[in-house]
C-alpha cells in the first residue's frame, strides 16, 4: 500500500508540474512559430544555406524540404560511423558496420534511437556528439515543424502557405531545444550524471572482476534525449545505468523533460487557431489515455499475481532499487506513451499484462502526449477522424475548427493512421515466417512472439525502446527495422502535410446548431473511444498471441 500511495504522489507530483509550465510554454512556443522577426544568428544562418526567410513555401515544397533535410542527415551520420576510426576522440573504437550504421544512422534521423549496439563500446566521442546529439536535436525540431504547419492548415484561409521549413527548424531548435536543453543538463549533472572527454577507468567490482567504465559527455545528451523524445542512450543499459540516471530526483526530472513540450504544443494549437479551449480539449484527451495507461501499468507490476511478487509485494525483476516498481512503471508508461524509448527498468521482465501495457501504449499512435511534434500532429489526425465518424452519425458535412472533413481530407486521415499497423503486423508476420527472422530469437512461444511484436511496433512507432530478449544486430533485422523506422516516419509526414495543404486552402465555415462542439467533454470522450477502438480492431488479435497469452496463463 505504501509503494502504491508514494507512486499515485509521484505521478500526482509530474501533473501538476505539467500544469504549472503548460501556459508560459506554450505560449512562449506560439510566440516562436508566428513571430516575424528573424534574430541576427538565425539571418547568418539563412545566408550560409540560402534560404529566404521570409518566402513561404506550399505544402509540396514543405514536404521536399523535411525529407531532402532528412535524407542528408542520413547520409551524413551513416559515413560518420563508417570513418570513426579515423575522428578525434574515436576511443580506439572501429568503424560501425554497414547494416548496423544505416540502422542506426535511420534510427536518430526518424526520432526513434533504436540501438541494436551498446554505446560505451561502440560509439566515439565525436559520434556521439556531432551525430547522435545533434540528430536528437534536428528530428525533434522537424517534428515540432509538421505538427505546426498542421496547426497553420486549420488557422489560415484561403492560402496556399504553410509557413518555411527552413525557418521553423532553425526556431524550434536555437528558441525553444537549446536553452531548456541547457539549464537540463546543467540539473542533470548536479544530479550525478557525468559530463567529461575522458575514456573512462577500470574498477574493480565485489566479486574481484575488472570492468571499463567509459566516460563521455552524457549530461548534453541524456537532457536531449529526453526533451527531445529521442530515446537513444549514452549507455547499454539507458536511463537504468548511474551515469545517465543517478537518483530518484533525476529520475522524475528526466520523465518531465520526456513530457514537457508534448503537453505545452496543446496550448501553442490553442493560441494559433484563436482558440485556448480547443488546447485545453486535445490535453484532456492525451491526459485521460495516459492516466489511464499508468495506473494498468503501475498495477500490473505492484499486484500480478505469482510467488515472488507476492512475496515482495510487487514484480521487481530488473527494476533499479534506486527507482522502485511504482516510479519505473511510471517511466516505461511515460516513454511508451511518447516516442522516447528510453528506458530506466528492463521492459523483457515485466509481468505479461504489464509489458503488454507498453506495446498498447505504442500501438495507440504516441499521441498522449505523443512525441515532440508527432504527438499533436497525431492527435489532430485522430480528432479529424471523430468529427468525421460523428458527421456520419447526423448526416451532415462534418467540420472541425471551421475546415469542412470532405473525402480528400479523410483520406490522407485514413493514410496516415493505416501506415503504423501494416508495417507492425507485416514486419512481425516476416520475421517469425523467415528462418532469418526467427534466428534471433530467443525465446519461444507467447513470449518469443512478444519480444518480436513489440521490436516491430517500437521501430514503425518511432519509438526505439526494445523488449530485449530478441537478437536485433543482424543484417535481416538492422535492414527490416530500419526500413520500418524510415516508412513509419516519413510517410506520415507527407501525409499530414497533404492535409494541411488541402485545409489552408479552404475558407472558414461558421459554426452553427448542426456543428459538433470540439471544446467540450463529450468530444474529449469520443475521441478517447475512437483512439481506443481503432487500436483495439487493428491489434487485439496478434495482442491475443503473445502478451495476453502470457498474461492470462
Amino acid at each position: 500500500m505504501g509503494t502504491t500511495v508514494a507512486g499515485m504522489c509521484f505521478v500526482a507530483s509530474l501533473v501538476l508540474a505539467l500544469a504549472v509550465v503548460y501556459r508560459p510554454l506554450g505560449d512562449h512556443m506560439h510566440r516562436v512559430y508566428d513571430g516575424r522577426r528573424h534574430s541576427r544568428v538565425e539571418r547568418v544562418l539563412y545566408r550560409l544555406v540560402g534560404v529566404k526567410p521570409d518566402a513561404e513555401q506550399t505544402w509540396g515544397v514543405y514536404a521536399r524540404s523535411v525529407l531532402a533535410f532528412s535524407v542528408v542527415g542520413v547520409l551524413f551520420l551513416y559515413l560518420l560511423q563508417r570513418v570513426q576510426d579515423r575522428l578525434l576522440l574515436s576511443l580506439g573504437f572501429k568503424p560501425v558496420k554497414p547494416d548496423q550504421a544505416w540502422n542506426t544512422a535511420v534510427s536518430f534521423v526518424t526520432n526513434t534511437n533504436w540501438q541494436s549496439y551498446s554505446g560505451e563500446s561502440t560509439m566515439g566521442h565525436l559520434v556521439q556528439m556531432a551525430g547522435l546529439a545533434v540528430q536528437n536535436f534536428v528530428s525533434a525540431a522537424v517534428g515540432m515543424c509538421v505538427a505546426i504547419a498542421l496547426v497553420r492548415g486549420f488557422a489560415r484561409k484561403r492560402t496556399e502557405h504553410l509557413g518555411n521549413f527552413w525557418v521553423d527548424l532553425t526556431r524550434g531548435t536555437l528558441r525553444i531545444l537549446l536553452p531548456i536543453a541547457f539549464v537540463g543538463a546543467l540539473a542533470l549533472v548536479a544530479g550525478g550524471v557525468i559530463q567529461n572527454f575522458g575514456d573512462g577507468h577500470t574498477a574493480t567490482t565485489l566479486a574481484g572482476v575488472e570492468q571499463r567504465l567509459t566516460g563521455g559527455p552524457v549530461a548534453s545528451q541524456e537532457v536531449i534525449k529526453e526533451l527531445g523524445t529521442n530515446g537513444g542512450g549514452f549507455y547499454n543499459a539507458n536511463s537504468a545505468h548511474p551515469y545517465e540516471n543517478g537518483t530518484a530526483w533525476t529520475n522524475w526530472l528526466e520523465i518531465f523533460l520526456i513530457l514537457l513540450i508534448p503537453v505545452a504544443l496543446c496550448r501553442t494549437f490553442g493560441r494559433m487557431v484563436g482558440q485556448d479551449r480547443q488546447g485545453y480539449a486535445i490535453v484532456a484527451v492525451m491526459g485521460t489515455i495516459a492516466l489511464t495507461s499508468t495506473a494498468l501499468t503501475m498495477t500490473f507490476q505492484l499486484m500480478h499475481h505469482g510467488t515472488v511478487p507476492m512475496a515482495v509485494g510487487a514484480a521487481t525483476e530488473g527494476v533499479e532499487s534506486r527507482f522502485g516498481v511504482a516510479n519505473s512503471a511510471t517511466f516505461a508508461a511515460a516513454t511508451t506513451l511518447t516516442s522516447t524509448g528510453a528506458v530506466n527498468s528492463f521492459h523483457d521482465s515485466y509481468t505479461g499484462l504489464g509489458g503488454m501495457m507498453t506495446m498498447v501504449n505504442m500501438m495507440l499512435g504516441e499521441v498522449a502526449p505523443g512525441g515532440v511534434g508527432s504527438g499533436l500532429y497525431g492527435m489532430l489526425v485522430l480528432a479529424v477522424i471523430t468529427v468525421f465518424v460523428a458527421g456520419l452519425m447526423v448526416g451532415r458535412t462534418p467540420e472541425y475548427l471551421g475546415k469542412k472533413i470532405g473525402s480528400r481530407e479523410i483520406k490522407f486521415a485514413a493514410c496516415y493512421f493505416l501506415v503504423t499497423p501494416i508495417l507492425v503486423l507485416t514486419g512481425t508476420a516476416a520475421a517469425v515466417a523467415t528462418e532469418s527472422g526467427r534466428a534471433g530469437m530467443l525465446n519461444s512461444g507467447a513470449h518469443g512472439f512478444s519480444e518480436v511484436l513489440y521490436a516491430f511496433t517500437s521501430a514503425s512507432n518511432n519509438n526505439g525502446s526494445a523488449f530485449a530478449g530478441l537478437t536485433a544486430n543482424t543484417v535481416w533485422y538492422d535492414t527490416a527495422l530500419g526500413l520500418c523506422m524510415a516508412f513509419g516516419r516519413f510517410l506520415p509526414i507527407v501525409f499530414v502535410l497533404a492535409l494541411a495543404g488541402s485545409l489552408v486552402r479552404q475558407g472558414r465555415t461558421p459554426a452553427s446548431d448542426g456543428t459538433l462542439p470540439t471544446h467540450r467533454p463529450q468530444f474529449v470522450g469520443m475521441v478517447t473511444g475512437v483512439t481506443v477502438v481503432l487500436v483495439a480492431l487493428t491489434f487485439l488479435p496478434a495482442l491475443a498471441l503473445g502478451p495476453l497469452a502470457e498474461g492470462l496463463h
